[in-house]
């Protein structure tokens, strides 16, 4: 039977179940990838496992979000992170190396690949003809330690993309274009799979831009074939034997279809706050403008710095909008300098950042009070840049950089400059210096975890008790992301490896007493629920948004759809997520909700629940848990499930 790539590469990895849209499978994972905002529960994930050494062909942590070191605790992170995988046999890149996904592809990343990474992000890999997944950070520990990775059975969505990419526009519009049809949760189920001729006008870092941000659209990645782009890749980072080709079959078909005509596309940006809020940058042109920002590993390639450097240089930057230029590894910003780009940056006003995510996770960069920022990361949540009320734009460099020229939100195409024609340099530099690869074994079991005074073991959790009595503290609205309920920022992420000093800042964004009132409702009973709309939990792979709030006391999220990763996280951590049976039910701050006989419920096999509400009404509940999520769920979550396993 003719089968498309997303079929090929699941085929080649299946280790349970079967390739039948919803069916649970289990994948055998080749590669992980951590990085330092998630990567540090990762390791503690993985001593609590008690983990010798890692089991897959090759795991990977990069230092990339955590960069501002104002007090000793990022720094400690760092160190946490260098001894853990000195430790566990994990390759370390640190501070200052560049930013995950670019760095991965550049050195790592291999066609026919399975990858699971603990960033949402990590579907960029998709470019390079791999499957690659982002997950909570407790799946990739588990796959760290040679367990499969359990999704639900995804349906691929074919896009087939004809002609040419017209000048000013780019591949950021391509995945905007996307976006612009899907909205943020239109891929959700599905693997996006890109063919068609139009692919041959695209290298392998223009695809690594649209399959990076196909995680927007709640697709659970992104696929594309390994051909002569890929190669030309491989071979630049004198990797060319690590490449093979791979395709669908001739006569291969998939679950749904789409397809994109690049020479009609025109430059277009997503307004705020969300991804899906895709317009015409014409419509918008003209709006003020305080920042424009271009880098991280939504646009990571040489031609997106390249091309900005060359309109600069034709033309400064307005002196009244900060132009932010945010380097995406220690090799690329070699190439900008033998190049002679880094110059024209910054003499064309540039301020430069270091090689990292920076202002995309509101590391630095925030814009001012009520001004607009343009820049080219893959998110514009409320908050994201941190500050509470932000007004982000999502576009491609040429029109960050056109609208910072003029001075307000400009289309590329009016600002009247020649536009550049970029070469790929023959030899990139590849920097191989900050890598350190994994210690023998013998060696690595000497090494021991240091943990500075701000890393913190992982707290212990109860199993799921056959009763629930809890009270339902927050009543939420459609598309909460991840952002909303654990917010990034310089003043939260250095908690990441804090548990209970990174649930103080847990729906702060939404309710201010949130922490307090979950306190004060885990000393008064058996904890707490949240009720939600659609596609709860969009947004980053963060189980800090399920592991933090469980802290608390929280118990059961009720929703009308959940985001993948998130709903898999509250699982990890032994959070009940279900779903409302009928599409008008509701529920609101302070109702009460009690649960009988809920392990016999989740047991029956029918995928329904029933609750009473406040004693006086049954409330018809639906779940999508397979016996292995509900095995886990009854433990108290993946790690306790783990060691009852053995």
């Amino acid at each position: 039977m003719a089968l498309n790539l997303s079929h090929k590469l699941i085929k080649d990895h299946l280790v349970d179940g079967e390739m039948k849209p919803g069916e649970p499978i289990a994948l055998k994972i080749d590669q992980t990838l951590t990085q330092d905002a998630t990567g540090t529960l990762v390791m503690l994930e993985l001593e609590a496992l008690g983990l010798d050494r890692a089991k897959t062909e090759l795991s990977a942590q990069y230092v990339d979000h955590n960069l501002i070191q104002a007090d000793y605790r990022n720094p400690d992170d760092h160190v946490f992170l260098h001894s853990a995988c000195r430790r566990f046999g994990i390759w370390f890149s640190g501070a200052g190396n560049g930013v995950s996904h670019p760095v991965h592809m550049q050195r790592f990343g291999k066609p026919g690949k399975t990858l699971a990474g603990s960033d949402s992000h990590t579907c960029a890999a998709g470019s390079l003809g791999m499957l690659a997944i982002g997950s909570g950070g407790l799946d990739v520990a588990m796959a760290i330690a040679g367990d499969p990775l359990h999704i639900r059975m995804p349906k691929v969505r074919g896009i087939r993309l004809t002609g040419e990419l017209p000048e000013w526009v780019s591949a950021k519009d391509v995945i905007l274009e996307v976006l612009r049809r899907l909205d943020v949760d239109g891929g959700s189920g599905c693997i996006l799979e890109y063919y068609g001729p139009g692919l041959d006008g695209l290298t392998a870092m223009d695809r690594h831009v649209i399959a990076n941000m196909g995680m927007e659209t709640g697709a659970t990645t992104s696929v594309f074939p390994s051909d002569d782009a890929t190669r030309a890749f491989l071979k630049a980072q004198g990797r060319e034997d690590d490449w093979s080709e791979l395709a669908a079959d001739e006569a291969a078909d998939y679950d749904l279809h789409d397809e994109i005509d690049l020479s009609r596309l025109e430059p277009l940006i997503a307004k705020p706050s969300s991804p899906g809020k895709v317009v015409p940058v014409r419509e918008v042109a003209g709006e003020d403008l305080y920042q424009a920002y271009i880098g991280s590993s939504a646009n990571p390639g040489f031609r997106d710095f390249a091309v900005p450097a060359m309109m600069v240089k034709q033309r400064p930057v307005d002196r009244d909008v900060s132009f932010d230029v945010n380097p995406t590894s220690r090799q690329l910003l070699e190439d900008l300098i033998a190049e002679s780009h880094l110059a024209s940056l910054v003499h064309g006003g540039a301020r430069l950042h270091q090689a990292g995510c920076n202002g995309c996770i509101g590391m630095g960069q925030a814009p001012a009070s009520g001004r607009n920022s343009l820049r080219t990361v893959p998110r514009n949540f409320p908050g994201r840049s941190g500050v509470s009320e932000d007004s982000v734009f999502l576009c491609s460099p040429e029109t960050a950089t056109a609208s910072a020229i003029a001075g307000e939100i400009t289309d590329p195409r009016d600002l009247g400059l020649d536009y550049p024609k970029v070469e790929e340099p023959e030899e990139p530099h590849v920097n191989d210096a900050m890598l350190e690869a994994p210690l023998a074994p013998e060696e690595a079991k000497k090494v021991e975890l240091v943990k500075g005074p701000n890393v913190v073991t992982l707290p212990e959790f109860e199993a799921l008790p056959e009763r629930l009595e809890l009270t339902v503290l927050l009543a939420l609205d459609d598309d909460i992301s991840t952002d909303e309920i654990m917010p990034a920022g310089a003043n939260v992420l250095p908690y990441r490896s804090n548990v209970p000093g990174i649930a103080e800042f847990c729906f702060r964004p939404i309710d201010e007493r949130y922490a307090d009132r979950a306190k004060r409702a885990q000393k008064s009973g058996d904890g707490h629920a949240i009720a939600a709309g659609e596609n709860y939990g969009q947004g980053s792979s963060r189980e800090h948004a399920a592991i933090a709030p469980r802290h608390l006391g929280l118990r059961m999220v009720v929703a009308k759809s959940f985001a993948r990763i998130h709903w898999q996280n509250l699982v990890n951590y032994g959070v009940l997520p279900v779903q409302f049976e009928e599409a008008e039910a509701k529920l609101k701050e302070g109702d009460t909700l009690v649960v009988e006989n809920l392990h016999q419920q989740l047991r029956q096999g029918d995928g329904k629940l029933s609750a009473e509400v406040d004693g006086k009404r049954e409330l018809k509940l639906v779940h999508d848990l397979s016996d292995y999520r509900i095995a886990v769920l009854l433990a108290g979550g993946l790690i306790n499930w783990k060691r009852e396993q053995g």
